[in-house]
C-alpha cells in the first residue's frame, strides 16, 4: 500500500503522468536524489516487513513463541495501529512545516521507528505497545516531511521533473514492500519472531545511516520551517498537547488501579479518534470564512469520495490480517515440500502494483475526461469487491478444515492491488484539485484520515465476527458493502463530477 505524503501543493500532482513515467527511461539521479531515495526504501523496508508479521506473531501460539491473542484482538490491533500511522501524518507534517523543518524531522522520525523496532525485537511481551507507538509516531513524523523534503529540489513549474523524482519514490514503496515480507517473514516465521523484528530494525538504522551520510548533498533544503509557528501558537499547541496527555494518562492509570484495564480500553481511544478526527476537520475547513460559495460545494461534494476511500481502506488494510489469517490457516503452502512462510503473501500486492500501475495510468490517459475521479474510484472499489467474493469462495471450499489452493489468495491480492491503484494516487489527486487556495494542506490531510477512519472501522470487522479464520459469509458480507459502494459512486458520478468541478 502507498504511505502518507506531505499535505504540500507542489508535492502532490496528477498521478498519472507520475506512474506513466515508469514507462520511460528515468535519467540518472544527482546525489540528493540518492541520499532520499535509499532513506524511504530503507525506511519503508523497516515498516512493511514488521507489518507483515504482526498479525501472525500476535496469533501465534504462546509455545511457539507468540502472544496467543485472539485473531479478533489481533485485527483490531493492527487496524489500529495503521490507523495511528495515518494520524500521526498530520501532527507530522505541522511539526515539520510550522517547528523543526522538514530535514530534522525526518531524522527525528527515523529515530523513533527504530526505537520502535528495537523494542519490538526484545524477547519479552512488554515492550511490544511501546514499540508500535513509537514506529507509528516516526511513520507520520518521516513520511509526510519526506515528501516535502523531495518537492523542496523542484521548481513548482517543474511538473514533468518533480512527477518523474514522485513516480520512482511511490515505486520504492512497492519495491520494498515486495521485498521486506520475503526477507523479515522467512526470519520471523522461520526462525524467531524477535528476530524478524530485529531485521526491521536493521533496515531502519540502514537508512538512517544513509540519510545521516548523505545530509551534506541536501544543501540548505529543509533546515528550517517554512512558515515557523509563532511562540502563542507554540505555547497554545503545547498546552492542547499536554492536557490530552495528561487525560489519557490519568484516566488510564485509574483504569489500571482498579485492575480494569484491558487493550480493548486503549484500542477504544484509537478508535474514537479516527471518528472524531475528520468530522472536526471538515467541521473548521466548512466554517472558514475564507472559502467562496463554491469552494464549500467542492468540500461538501468531497466528503462522498472521503467516505468511499475509508470504506476501501477499511476492506484493503485486513490483506494484513484477515487475508494474513486465511493464509496461515486455510491455505496450502507447501512448495516442493517446503512450507512456504504465510507472510511472504504480503509481498503479492505491491508485485501486482508494479505491473498494473502503468497499464491503468496509460489507460486513464487515453480515456481522459470521460473517466474522472468517480469512475475510478467506482472500478477500484468494483474490482475490492470481486476480491472479496474469491475470498468468499475460497472460505467456502475451506469450511470442511481442508486448505484450498493458494491460486485463491494470489487471485484476490490481484483484485485488491487494482483497487489500491485506482483510490491511492487517484484519490491525492483528487484532495489537491478540489482544495482551496490556501488549504491544500488540511484538504489532503483528509484524504489520509480517511486511511485512518477505514484503519479503525476495519480492525474492528474481524473482533465483531468472533471468528478465529474468516469464514465464507464474512467476506461475502465485505464483498457486498464493496458492490453497494461501487455501484453508487457509478450512479452518482455525473452529480458528483459536477459539484467537484463547480
Amino acid at each position: 500500500m502507498a504511505a502518507p505524503p506531505r499535505p504540500r501543493a507542489a508535492a502532490v500532482t496528477d498521478p498519472t503522468p507520475a506512474v506513466t513515467a515508469l514507462a520511460t527511461k528515468v535519467p540518472r539521479r544527482p546525489r540528493w536524489f540518492v541520499t532520499l531515495f535509499a532513506t524511504d526504501v530503507w525506511e519503508r523496508f523497516s515498516f512493511y516487513g514488521m507489518s507483515a508479521i504482526l498479525v501472525l506473531y500476535l496469533t501465534q501460539d504462546t509455545a511457539r513463541g507468540g502472544l496467543g491473542m485472539s485473531a479478533g484482538d489481533a485485527a483490531l490491533l493492527y487496524g489500529l495501529y495503521m490507523a495511528a500511522v495515518f494520524l500521526a501524518s498530520v501532527p507530522g507534517g505541522w511539526l515539520g512545516d510550522r517547528v523543526l523543518g522538514a530535514r530534522r524531522a525526518v531524522l527525528y522520525g527515523g529515530v523513533l521507528i527504530a526505537l520502535g523496532h528495537l523494542a519490538m525485537a526484545v524477547p519479552v511481551t512488554g515492550p511490544l505497545y511501546p514499540g508500535l507507538l513509537l514506529i507509528a509516531c516516526g511513520t507520520g513524523l518521516l513520511k509526510p516531511n519526506m515528501a516535502g523534503l523531495l518537492s523542496e529540489f523542484y521548481d513548482r513549474e517543474d511538473r514533468t521533473g518533480r512527477d518523474a523524482g514522485f513516480a520512482v519514490f511511490y515505486m520504492s514503496v512497492q519495491v520494498s514492500a515486495l521485498v521486506a515480507p520475503v526477507v523479515v517473514g522467512a526470519l520471523g516465521e522461520g526462525v524467531n519472531w524477535h528476530l524478524g523484528f530485529g531485521a526491521a530494525a536493521l533496515g531502519m538504522g540502514a537508512g538512517l545511516l544513509q540519510y545521516v551520510r548523505g545530509l551534506r548533498h541536501l544543501g540548505d533544503a529543509g533546515l528550517a520551517p517554512e512558515r515557523p509557528a509563532t511562540p502563542a501558537e507554540r505555547a497554545r499547541v503545547l498546552r492542547i498537547a499536554s492536557a490530552a496527555t495528561a487525560a489519557a494518562v490519568l484516566g488510564y492509570g485509574t483504569d489500571a488501579a482498579l485492575g480494569a484495564f484491558r487493550i480493548a480500553h486503549l484500542m477504544a481511544l484509537g478508535g474514537l479518534l479516527c471518528v472524531v478526527s475528520p468530522v472536526l476537520c471538515f467541521w473548521r475547513l466548512l466554517r472558514d470564512r475564507r472559502l467562496a460559495p463554491g469552494e464549500r460545494v467542492r468540500v461538501r461534494a468531497y466528503v462522498w469520495l472521503f467516505l468511499a476511500s475509508a470504506v476501501f481502506w477499511a476492506l484493503f488494510l485486513q490483506g494484513g490480517s484477515a487475508f494474513a489469517l486465511f493464509a496461515r490457516h486455510a491455505t496450502d503452502r507447501e512448495v516442493f515440500g517446503r512450507t512456504v512462510p504465510a507472510s511472504w503473501f504480503q509481498a503479492a500486492v505491491p508485485l501486482f502494483v508494479l505491473v498494473l500501475a502503468p497499464l491503468l495510468a496509460r489507460w486513464w490517459t487515453r480515456a481522459g475526461d470521460r473517466m474522472p475521479t468517480a469512475v475510478k474510484y467506482a472500478a477500484g472499489m468494483g474490482a475490492t469487491a470481486a476480491a472479496y467474493a474469491v475470498m468468499a469462495c475460497a472460505a467456502a471450499r475451506a469450511s470442511d478444515g481442508s486448505r484450498v489452493s493458494p491460486l485463491w489468495l494470489l487471485l484476490a491480492f490481484l483484485l485488491l492491488a487494482v483497487g489500491e491503484v485506482s483510490f491511492a494516487p487517484v484519490g491525492m489527486s483528487a484532495a489537491t484539485a478540489i482544495a482551496p487556495p490556501g488549504f491544500v494542506n488540511r484538504t489532503v490531510a483528509l484524504f489520509w484520515l480517511s486511511g485512518a477512519l477505514g484503519g479503525g472501522v476495519g480492525g474492528n470487522a474481524l473482533k465483531l465476527s468472533g471468528d478465529r479464520v474468516p469464514g465464507p459469509a464474512y467476506f461475502l458480507v465485505l464483498a457486498a458493502v464493496a458492490l453497494v459502494t461501487s455501484v453508487t459512486l457509478h450512479l452518482g458520478r455525473r452529480p458528483l463530477t459536477g459539484r467537484l468541478t463547480v
